[in-house]
């Protein structure tokens, strides 16, 4: 099979229709009396998909070119509005389909797993942060990798050393990172369940001997470089090459699928944008891992 972006789309929209049809309560809740949308929801989703590989961060100029290039995929494309708010609507499915294509994977059974969190940035002065929907959730932090200062909020990702993402989740820029990791595996105890003995590599934020101990009971194995002041720990040759891999991770994230240009104003809007640029590395990974590709997480096949 070759991989281009439309082989992709198929893929993924047969992918996802099939899923639906077997669990059905998986899709946004609809009266049972009305109009069936002529947009399937697995269409909808294969749009946001696309959408994010392509690099569009305005919706209006993505229905656009839809519109004019890809109706031999879509015959029926709704306006900006109606788009909007049905992808907000399936912010629950997309959630839902990025563990399902993640455990379709290979990489799913990885035995050892990446945590760091990187920043969102949501706005870039002082009247966005007073004004903004997001005021209250969105803060001010400290990039340290980058040395940066940002308004905005940090995605808190558990992926695999192939960049296949477990876990995630997006909070306020000054969230403490242990309490978040520690929320992602309260909230998903199946995932824990499916991989015992899993080692967790973090970064020096990942402290605390409380903290290493409830994730040993868990029967999860922590490796962290030392803090100032402590004896160097196990792995420590191991922290500088995968500390690479994060950063190119994250660098997937915001220079081919514009983490950071997501163009969200509010909390849901925000929301459905990473959820779909997190589908879309999702998706990439699971069609290149189906079809046999060297590199899993290359997009370069799907971003034109």
């Amino acid at each position: 099979m070759t991989t281009n972006l439309d082989t992709l789309a198929t893929a993924l929209y047969a992918r996802i229709d099939d899923e639906l049809k077997a669990s059905p309560w998986l899709a946004p809740w609809r009266p049972a009396i009305g109009i069936t949308p002529t947009l399937s929801d697995a269409e909808l989703l294969t749009l946001a998909v696309m959408s994010a590989l392509l690099g569009f961060t305005s919706e209006r100029r993505w229905l656009r070119h839809a519109s004019r290039d890809l109706r031999h995929l879509f015959p029926y494309l709704p306006q900006q509005s109606g788009y909007n708010k049905r992808l907000r609507a399936a912010s629950t499915l997309l959630t839902s389909m990025i563990r399902v294509l993640a455990r379709d994977t290979s990489l799913w059974s990885d035995d050892v797993w990446l945590v760091d969190s990187t920043p969102v940035s949501c706005g870039a002065s002082r009247e966005t942060a007073k004004r903004s929907d997001l005021a209250g959730w969105a803060q001010y932090g400290y990039c340290a990798s980058h040395s940066r200062y940002f308004w905005g909020l940090r995605l808190h990702l558990v992926c695999t050393l192939g960049g296949l993402p477990i876990l995630f989740a997006l909070t306020g820029a000054k969230a403490d990172e242990r309490e978040t990791l520690r929320d992602l595996l309260d909230t998903a105890p199946d995932v824990g369940a499916d991989h015992p003995g899993q080692t967790i590599i973090g970064d020096k934020n990942y402290f605390g001997r409380e903290f290493e101990h409830d994730l040993a009971e868990r029967d999860l194995r922590l490796l962290r470089p030392a803090r100032k002041g402590e004896a160097e720990r196990a792995g420590a040759h191991l922290f500088k090459p995968l500390r690479q891999v994060i950063e190119s991770i994250n660098q997937t994230f915001k220079a081919q699928l514009d983490l950071e240009r997501h163009g969200g104003r509010t909390p849901a809007g925000v929301m459905v944008r990473v959820l779909s640029r997190i589908l879309a590395l999702t998706a990439g990974i699971w069609h290149n891992d189906k079809t046999g590709q060297p590199v899993k997480r290359s997009l370069i096949a799907y971003d034109h």
